[in-house]
């Protein structure tokens, strides 16, 4: 029997230099082995850390994300549940085929690439009035000024939010996606925030029944296939998936994204020359900067060998597509910011029927975002030491709590077209 090393997710990852700078963890978690045991959420589990056994299960039918269509397994819903937390695990990154094509289905009529390419205008228009604010300033927060509120604004318009409600949605959306929230306590805390942004979500469901708009909501109302239609609590359960994946792994990006070309000035001043590099300096970011580290754990429906590992049916696999990035076997100098990789075939947004819907949303918003910042600013350093840095505390999600960036301003309408 192939020995497996056993590891503590929880652990490796509490130092904030691990947070800070977590590729030395996850070289020594690859280096362990292709499979380890860790004891998680779901009991006693395996880990898989590198590429090939990642991308592996990624694509496999023998691996369910809902546990309960593993034989003998059960659902993570219980009697004590409150109905809001049994509608976010239906959601459909939780389910299998046939389940999870009918509501991709469903969604993907409404959630249409045409949809996402139409956006690129008001994008730019956001951008440029949350840059025009910051300029005024003499140190700019990245995440409060910039990388937080382009999303959130972008979704309340997508959404079809009413223009007087969009101030106090984005507070409470504000307040429910603070990733800071990961303890019992703080869930609890934040629990009153989710129910009333349930409530706001299913009157906004309700208005647009009543009154059709040219927004997502509608689309995802009317949104029919062979007859079949979303139910209201999967129509409520999609809205929050994109808002927890999409903002979340946006806002990540863009943070964690400028983060490192401050850090690498010569990756920067390349994409400074050469701003056609940004479609791949954007892959780059996300397969260096891992905005989310882990995906929705699988469960084996049957025996299965991994690397010459027994696993067991019926277990728990959680897949640390950060490491699987930074793999070395799969990315030459993995361990090194290259705005000019390719290929680069990262799992970012994971891989196979899951791969992540919101993608060319995060795409967009980063292709957007991060040009317009570099022709506003043509300095940026850090306002603070690199270890000053303050992240957030979740394994799952890798994204700073604030960065504070000394910015100069181009002179010129001119000097700044050519930066």
């Amino acid at each position: 029997m192939v020995e497996t090393a056993r590891v503590d997710l929880q652990r490796e990852f509490k130092a904030p230099e691990a947070r800070a700078n977590p590729i030395p963890v996850y070289a020594k978690l690859r280096k362990l082995g292709p499979v380890l045991r860790s004891a998680d959420l779901f009991g006693e589990g395996f880990v898989l850390p590198r590429y090939e056994e990642v991308v592996r299960v990624l694509k496999d039918p023998r691996f369910a994300n809902d546990r309960r269509n593993v034989p003998g397994g059960s659902s993570l819903d219980r009697w004590w549940m409150p109905a809001i937390m049994r509608m976010l695990i239906s959601s459909m990154v939780l389910k299998d085929p046939p389940d999870h094509r009918r509501l991709r289905n469903l969604v993907q009529k409404a959630f249409t690439p045409v949809m996402v390419e139409n956006l690129n205008g008001r994008v730019e228009q956001i951008t440029e009035d949350l840059l025009d604010a910051a300029a005024r300033k003499p140190v700019v927060d990245l995440m409060e000024d910039f990388a937080l509120p382009l999303p959130l604004t972008v979704i309340a318009e997508m959404l079809g939010v009413p223009q007087s409600d969009r101030i106090p949605f984005r507070a409470l959306i504000a307040k429910v996606l603070d990733s800071s929230a990961v303890t019992p306590i703080s869930f609890i805390r934040n629990y009153p925030n989710m129910l009333r942004l349930n409530s706001f979500l299913r009157k906004l469901v309700k208005l647009r029944r009543e009154q059709p708009g040219d927004d997502l909501v509608t689309a995802l109302v009317q949104a029919e296939e062979g007859g079949d239609r979303l139910s209201e609590d999967e129509l409520i359960s999609m809205v929050f998936l994109l808002l927890f994946a999409g903002h979340e792994t946006t806002v990540n990006l863009i943070g964690n994204g400028v983060l490192e070309l401050v850090r690498h000035p010569e990756q920067l001043q390349k994409l400074r020359e050469q701003p056609d590099l940004i479609d791949s300096a954007i892959e780059e970011m996300l397969r260096f900067t891992n905005p989310v580290g882990i995906v929705a754990p699988r469960f084996a429906k049957e025996d299965v060998e991994i690397a010459g590992v027994p696993i067991p049916k019926g277990s728990a696999l959680t897949l640390l597509i950060a490491s699987a990035n930074l793999d070395e076997t799969a990315f030459p100098h993995a361990d090194e910011l290259d705005i000019t990789r390719s290929p680069n075939r990262h799992v970012s947004f994971g891989y196979g029927i899951h791969y992540c819907l919101g993608a060319p949303l995060a795409r967009l918003e980063a292709r957007v975002a991060i040009p317009a910042l570099l022709r506003r600013f043509p300095r940026l350093d850090l306002a603070v030491p690199a270890e000053k840095l303050r992240w957030r505390p979740h394994i799952g999600l890798r994204g700073l709590e604030a960065l504070p960036l000394s910015v100069s301003l181009a002179g010129s309408a001119a000097e700044r077209s050519a930066a």
